[in-house]
């Protein structure tokens, strides 16, 4: 009898953790069905190997990295290689503390075609959704904002989302914040300055660190003033690193004529050097 009991108890319990389970998927796709995982899967694989290590071994990455509530700003002009240099950062990241439960790591990617979903408020909601979801269990500030949700209750509001990013972030001893292409967050409405006022809010907070890419706007640049800023530019190394990996690409012909190679190389070096100084 008791061994009955026993595995009533245990199945009961079971049943509800899958319940529980199922209720905080529901939950977290409420807050946004957008997922960047894919995207930076994408963008990952496209990297050639070996590219952006300058980047990463820069004394100012290696100064965000190593201190709290820092902020990385850095602009490039179009096809200088800014997203798969964001990519860059998130990968290292997540290899240097994926594993650690202690540390958060959320990013978004900025795109002109979305402005429908990449709202101030949904970019705040996709930042708790990547937040909330790496966390042991779901805390109960994102469990009280779904329950408000009710044709009878007021919704939550933007402050009601910020401050539960701000809690969620709370329960991190590092929270890391990256952002591509703010250029491409649309600035109608005040989204884009109260998105990054928000993230600065939180950092000021929480001591997140912030990473973001962006053309050199003008606008967008008068933001990061006295932040750690690089600009992003394509290293003769990267470039190099590019063509050795897709030569094999070009016409049969041209492997046989090292010659002919080494000039491409060349030229293609020479003409991305071009674009940069006349930019």
């Amino acid at each position: 009898m008791m061994e009955v009991v026993t595995r009533i108890g245990t199945d009961v319990a079971k049943m509800r953790r899958i319940m529980d389970k199922n209720e905080d998927i529901e939950i977290l796709n409420w807050l946004t069905p957008v997922d960047y995982g894919p995207q930076q899967s994408d963008y990952i694989k496209r990297r050639q190997a070996g590219t952006g290590q300058w980047l990463l071994n820069s004394i100012e990455y290696q100064a965000w990295l190593k201190a709290s509530k820092q902020t990385l700003f850095c602009p490039g002009i179009p096809g200088a290689g800014k997203t798969i240099l964001t990519s860059t950062i998130i990968d290292n990241l997540i290899a240097m503390f994926g594993n650690d439960e202690n540390v958060g790591i959320a990013y978004i990617y900025c795109n002109f075609r979305q402005r429908d979903a990449q709202t101030a408020e949904g970019l705040l909601r996709s930042l708790l959704k990547q937040l909330a979801q790496e966390l042991s269990s779901l805390v109960d500030c994102v469990k009280h904002l779904y329950s408000q949700r009710g044709v009878k209750q007021t919704p939550p509001s933007f402050n009601d989302f910020s401050r539960a990013l701000q809690s969620v972030s709370a329960m991190y001893s590092r929270v890391f914040i990256v952002v591509d292409a703010l250029d491409e967050c649309q600035a109608s409405d005040s989204c884009r300055s109260t998105f990054l006022s928000e993230i600065f809010g939180l950092q000021a907070k929480t001591g997140a660190n912030f990473f973001a890419t962006s053309r050199p706007i003008p606008d967008i640049e008068g933001e990061f003033k006295g932040c750690l800023t690089r600009e992003i530019l394509a290293s003769d190394e990267d470039v190099s690193r590019y063509l050795d990996g897709h030569m094999s690409q070009l016409p049969k012909f041209i492997s046989s004529l090292p010659e002919l190679q080494q000039e491409i190389r060349t030229e293609i070096t020479r003409a991305v050097e071009g674009m940069q100084v006349t930019r």
